[in-house]
């Protein structure tokens, strides 16, 4: 009974896995891939404590294959080898199934070792990630790759494993555990998603409450043990994700005592990326042109928060949460970009104009020869009227000046020169 109780219960069948219905219901795609017994390469996204490696050590039973495990914060390039020089023996003659967790620890030259393994067969990868693997996981891994995100628990998810958990501990001890579904729904929220957390915070309840007879886990010791777990005690039940996106958005609307209280509750849990990422979209989303300068501004507190670490960390990040906060607010950048990727999405375009390609020469079937560029610095206020978007969509607008005093005064400079053409 050394090992953590999240070990001693965790489920064998995916019947017994609590939450990702989205993924593991009757019918979703990733049941019937683990259902059909042909196994592809998988990539497992979404917080600790929420069933990624419950999944794939199920996954691990039902498929046949040697089982090898790898943490990519502690291994190295020797490790990788390690498992490939196994490749083709008797212990793994049905092929290797490598779990690699947190793959986002892993550099390129390690994803790219993996890669050719992958790619003929020998290995067949499930990698799990806390982090979007779009930005970090090598893209020939990814295309190779399934990618399925699992979802932060609800309190009600979790208090049924807390429950399960509680019969064990009893068969376990060979005593009766009371507890009310109250304070096991206090536990379930305290875990903030995170079902490792919850079992933990039982475990060290049954311990403090064990005085030789029948354990009660009352009000009080439950009480006691959330106290110690007070900065990351959730009473509203909130998912990980709703906490970053009330950061987000009390920024973007302009408050700055609830965009402190959000950023205190994230660094409280010691989620330090996702603060410093959310405020530097946020300076460019939802500030962006009405306060050009905020952008270098946030990003210098961003690396100073994280070149210190935390808890140091909340002194430039609440200066920058502050000072985004209570700016002037423009949308104006998003808009223009999500409008030209929008057309560009649909095919909307065409050829680049002759006069802006880097190419000096014409083909016989040129019908205008020369490049006929003009060069705006040889112009008066270094500006000539010339055609940029390709024929198609020449007289496209996807940037329209906001309603703010900076881009206001860019608006009346350009109206002026341009009037002078």
């Amino acid at each position: 009974m050394n090992s953590p109780l999240a070990d001693r219960v965790r489920p064998k069948t995916l019947e017994e896995v609590s939450g990702q219905k989205h993924l593991l219901a009757e019918g979703k795609v990733l049941r019937r891939i683990i259902e059909s017994g042909e196994l592809p390469n998988l990539i497992f996204y979404g917080p600790s404590g929420v069933g990624k490696t419950t999944v794939a050590n199920i996954i691990a039973n039902r498929c046949g294959k040697k089982l090898c495990y790898l943490n990519a914060t502690t291994a190295s390039t020797s490790d990788i080898r390690e498992i490939v020089d196994t490749i083709g023996t008797i212990e793994a003659s049905s092929g290797i199934l490598l779990y690699l967790d947190e793959i986002q620890y892993f550099n390129k030259k390690q994803q790219q070792i993996l890669l050719s393994y992958i790619e003929n067969g020998d290995i067949t990868l499930i990698a799990s990630t806390t982090e979007n693997p779009y930005f970090y996981v090598y893209n020939a891994i990814l295309s190779r790759s399934t990618v399925f995100e699992f979802k932060v628990l609800s309190a009600e998810d979790i208090g049924e494993v807390v429950e399960r958990a509680v019969s064990a501990l009893e068969q376990e001890k060979g005593k009766k555990i009371s507890i009310s579904s109250e304070n096991v729904l206090k536990i379930a929220r305290a875990a903030s998603g995170d079902v490792r957390r919850s079992l933990n915070m039982l475990e060290l309840s049954v311990l403090v409450a064990d005085s030789g007879g029948e354990i009660v886990i009352d009000d009080e010791t439950v009480e006691e043990i959330l106290r110690g777990n007070s900065v990351r005690y959730d009473r509203e039940g909130d998912e990980h994700y709703d906490l970053l996106s009330a950061y987000q958005k009390s920024m973007r609307g302009s408050d700055p005592d609830a965009a402190v209280y959000y950023l205190g509750r994230i660094l409280a849990a010691g989620d330090l990326p996702s603060a410093c990422r959310r405020l530097l979209v946020c300076a460019s989303e939802d500030v962006g042109l009405a306060y050009p300068q905020i952008i270098p501004i946030v990003k210098a507190a961003v690396d100073t928060a994280l070149m210190v670490g935390l808890p140091e960390a909340r002194l430039p990040l609440a200066d920058a949460v502050i000072l985004v906060a209570t700016s002037p607010k423009s949308n104006s950048g998003h808009d223009a970009i999500n409008a030209a990727m929008s057309d560009i999405e649909r095919g909307i375009g065409g050829p680049i104009p002759r006069q802006l390609q880097n190419k000096h020469f014409d083909g016989e079937d040129a019908e205008v020869k020369g490049q006929n560029y003009l060069y705006p610095h040889e112009y008066k206020n270094h500006y000539v009227k010339q055609q940029y978007l390709p024929d198609k969509i020449k007289d496209k607008k996807y940037y329209v000046y906001g309603d703010n005093k900076t881009e206001q005064k860019y608006k009346e400079y350009w109206e002026n020169v341009k009037k002078c053409q």
